[in-house]
């Protein structure tokens, strides 16, 4: 499966789920250890714009966050949520296009990696955020089977590189049966039971 052909659906999930956010869960746990809802928003906003061009689309870190930097606190700005929806849409149609996808991207403006793998970063960070912030906000990430398997996919291929440095933490268990979308939480270290309350 081209992944490209399922970056709207995944911006569409991730998006979902911000706009279900509201002002008294900012301060809510996530999966994510030591970010809380405001800051993983935070982190989602921010990357989504800086990885929403492929190194031959030239332009610079500043000019596509508008000169924040990470770390800004993106949601005490009105309206942020929606801004962010047209962020992840003008994104997903960047990763949408074959041509995003030959040659090499930069996600941090420091370096470049194969354009291939990149997306897949892209694609992983709506769905795995998504989640997240689903998790921690009592809503459900709206996913087909498709955009799930494809989820499975991409990360079972790069799931022990992302352990080695330490962007999942260690792969939880979960039973092969359990849907493909779970299986790859699991495979990213996190439980797909996982709640606030837990």
């Amino acid at each position: 499966m081209e992944l490209r052909t399922v970056m709207g659906r995944a911006a569409e999930a991730a998006v979902g789920v911000v706009r279900g956010i509201g002002p008294e869960q900012l301060g809510l746990p996530t999966p994510c250890q030591g970010l809380d809802v405001r800051a993983l928003a935070n982190h989602m906003i921010f990357w989504t714009v800086v990885q929403g061009y492929p190194a031959g689309l030239k332009r610079s870190a500043e000019e596509r966050t508008g000169g924040a930097e990470e770390g800004h606190d993106f949601t005490a700005e009105a309206g942020w949520a929606e801004e962010y929806a047209a962020r992840a849409a003008a994104t997903a149609a960047v990763w949408s296009e074959p041509e995003a996808w030959d040659g090499e991207a930069s996600l941090t403006g420091a370096g470049t990696m194969p354009a291939a793998f990149a997306g897949g970063i892209v694609f992983g960070e709506w769905l795995l955020h998504g989640w997240d912030l689903a998790a921690a906000t009592g809503q459900k990430l709206d996913v087909d089977d498709e955009v799930a398997a494809a989820l499975y996919e991409n990360v079972a291929v790069k799931a022990e590189m992302a352990r080695k440095h330490g962007v999942f933490g260690p792969e939880v268990p979960v039973p092969p049966s359990a849907p493909a979308f779970d299986r790859a939480l699991g495979l990213a270290g996190r439980d797909p039971s996982w709640s606030p309350r837990a």
